[in-house]
């Protein structure tokens, strides 16, 4: 296939620094505050109008703060990108990043908030005594197994959308993906074997969104092998989702796992032996999807696969989460859904993959994530789900 690669201009440290110098957000009024009529109206006395209105009757909170369309994206440090364990403050830079990509694709107002604690219960209390601040949760660069306990019970302490982005939104992003690969192999994604490297959080969530979408034979691999019923090492998140993926009750390692596999699905730190991918089915699919260092490397993956997709911006079809939760943030804020179910999870990925049209190709199976038409698609979607 004609590999689609990035043209950008090489980027230096220099650059990358500069940028960064003093943060990458900042607060804008939206009044003009020029003159003492304006600050009597923004600020005192007027405010206090307000302030006695949302005291009387607290539903005008959401029309009269910024706080309903507010996504507060939080942190704790454990798992940053590629990096790990870096701590609240070496996290600070990539959760500013966030906030800024929320309100360049979403529209989305968004502040970054790391938090020194990596104890469930203290994350948990923070938030729910910062809940009258902000509309939505976004989780980032929680540790894995903390991350599912964390997020479900944010689910249930909080009245508003919680989501765990390097969960649902990588899994958002990669049945979109699949979805297409599908098409450009001639595949009906219900009858392709699927295989996860992965049982972490991203792995967890892409083999949940595919069994809700309808795909029954997903093997998940962990570091010691195939997850199945018969193991008992598995933690309790790793147990249930064995009793609910491994329909063939298949036992081993990846090489047990990908012989006659249709997609290989990476989300692991792990690497895969090319004579092992030599097994999978004829004109398979391949998302090697660790970054910066793919579980196998792009090249080699097309040797054995007709669609290849990757985490990385220099080769094509980037599984890339920006064009996934700035949509479902702001469909679910939209439609004043309370939570982010897997149904709109389902609905957002349709809506990327819809996206692609008639430039479908092994090359293109996703959208750029500079289109301007995938964030309102996305959240078009997403409210739609809620309706239904």
């Amino acid at each position: 296939m004609t590999a689609r690669v990035n043209t950008q201009q090489p980027i230096s440290t220099e650059d990358i620094f500069a940028s960064h110098e003093g943060g990458k957000l900042s607060v804008e009024p939206r009044l003009p505050l020029d003159s003492s009529r304006a600050l009597s109206i923004a600020y005192t006395p007027g405010v206090a109008q307000v302030s006695r209105a949302i005291a009387a009757d607290p539903g005008l909170a959401a029309s009269h703060t910024w706080a309903s369309r507010l996504v507060v994206v939080v942190s704790d440090g454990t798992a940053v990108l590629g990096l790990g364990d870096i701590g609240p403050a070496a996290s600070l830079p990539v959760m500013e990043g966030k906030s800024a990509l929320f309100k360049a694709f979403g529209g989305l107002n968004s502040i970054p908030l790391v938090l020194d604690t990596t104890d469930v219960d203290e994350i948990i209390e923070t938030l729910v005594r910062l809940r009258p601040s902000f509309g939505a949760v976004n989780l980032e660069d929680i540790s894995a197994p903390r991350c599912f306990e964390l997020e479900q019970r944010l689910i249930e302490a909080l009245d508003c959308p919680v989501m765990h982005d390097d969960q649902h939104g990588t899994a958002i992003m990669v049945l979109a993906a699949l979805r297409n690969a599908a098409r450009v192999t001639g595949r009906t994604p219900e009858n392709m074997r699927v295989v996860i490297s992965g049982a972490g959080a991203a792995g967890v969530a892409c083999a949940n969104i595919l069994l809700e979408a309808g795909i029954a034979d997903v093997v998940v691999l962990d570091s010691r092998g195939i997850l199945s019923a018969a193991r008992d090492d598995l933690t309790p998140v790793k147990t249930d989702l064995a009793a609910r993926t491994n329909p063939r009750a298949v036992h081993g390692t990846a090489a047990e796992a990908l012989a006659g596999a249709d997609v290989f699905i990476g989300v692991s730190s792990g690497t895969v032996d090319e004579a092992i991918l030599s097994t999978m089915a004829p004109e398979g699919i391949i998302f090697a999807l660790s970054n910066p260092d793919p579980e196998v490397h792009p090249v080699v993956a097309a040797r054995y696969a007709a669609v290849v997709a990757t985490g990385r911006s220099d080769f094509p079809n980037q599984i890339n989460n920006v064009l996934a939760f700035p949509g479902v943030f702001r469909g679910a804020l939209d439609s004043g859904a309370r939570r982010i179910t897997a149904a709109m999870k389902v609905a957002a990925a349709t809506a990327i993959a819809d996206l692609v049209g008639d430039d479908l190709a092994p090359d293109c199976i996703i959208p750029s994530p500079l289109d301007p038409r995938v964030a309102p698609a996305v959240a078009a979607a997403v409210a739609a789900a809620v309706v239904r």
